[in-house]
């Protein structure tokens, strides 16, 4: 299973949870906690929370994403991943991100700059020592505040099962569109009680890991806040599950039926 607990950890970060820009979503104090798991065994945890910060005298949401493995799942693939990025409040634009991650000896540690007026993104390598500038537009995300960004997309209102929604995304010196397909609504049972979901789809890569491009299936709340709730991956081997274990600092009461 070798890289498929990342994969899981970072579609966390950024395919999941959409709302309206009408209402506030989310709002510093925001923590989610993720438990995930691969066929019956406990493989590993992901957690993510909101705060304030300032920097160069612009005041910004601090987002930490965070994942590892636990159990016997460690032993044989180690993951610790710190996912982080530092955004404008109203827009949801990135100004930096940080990836230090550690998946079974391959690891990178690196820092993100954006700079809206070259359109660039200067990003330092600490693990190589070097660092690279790339290419982007204003409207790029990164991979956490994706998340974020999805959550106020306008789509949502008039999005009908079927329709698709698309963000673009730097992620490893590159621009790539993510999709997520909604594929209507849902009642589920959780350990919070019942709740009314929306289904979505993201499109993943075929072959390597997943069965299929359709192997990923993502359940959100369909109430203001959007919470995500489950995940379910179809992997060549096996499948991998996350559940929302815990929830804290939410905006809107979350909706139960």
């Amino acid at each position: 299973m070798k890289k498929t607990l990342f994969l899981l950890i970072a579609l966390l970060w950024s395919s999941i949870s959409l709302v309206a820009q009408t209402n506030k979503v989310f709002d510093s104090g925001e923590y989610f906690k993720f438990k995930i798991s691969y066929g019956i065994i406990n493989a590993g945890v992901a957690t993510l929370k909101l705060s304030d910060t300032v920097i160069n005298g612009t005041a910004l949401y601090h987002a930490k994403g965070y994942g590892y493995t636990t159990g016997a799942t460690k032993f044989f693939f180690k993951v610790e991943d710190d996912y982080q990025s530092y955004f404008e409040k109203k827009q949801v634009k990135p100004h930096q991100f940080i990836r230090k991650i550690d998946e079974g000896g391959y690891t990178k540690d690196q820092k993100g700059f954006f700079n809206y007026k070259n359109n660039t993104v200067l990003v330092k390598d600490f693990e190589k020592n070097k660092e690279n500038t790339y290419p982007i537009h204003n409207q790029v995300q990164d991979i956490v505040s994706a998340f974020y960004y999805l959550r106020k997309h306008p789509k949502i209102k008039t999005l009908k099962s079927g329709e698709s929604i698309e963000i673009d995304m730097f992620f490893d010196g590159e621009i790539f569109t993510f999709k997520l397909k909604y594929l209507g609504n849902e009642k589920l049972k959780t350990k919070f009680g019942t709740l009314e979901t929306m289904k979505f789809q993201p499109y993943v890569q075929a072959g390597r890991v997943f069965k299929a491009k359709e192997s990923l299936m993502v359940w959100v709340t369909a109430d203001e806040n959007k919470v995500p709730v489950r995940i379910r991956a179809s992997l060549l081997v096996g499948s991998l599950k996350a559940e929302l274990e815990d929830y804290k600092g939410l905006v809107n009461p979350l909706k139960k039926i």
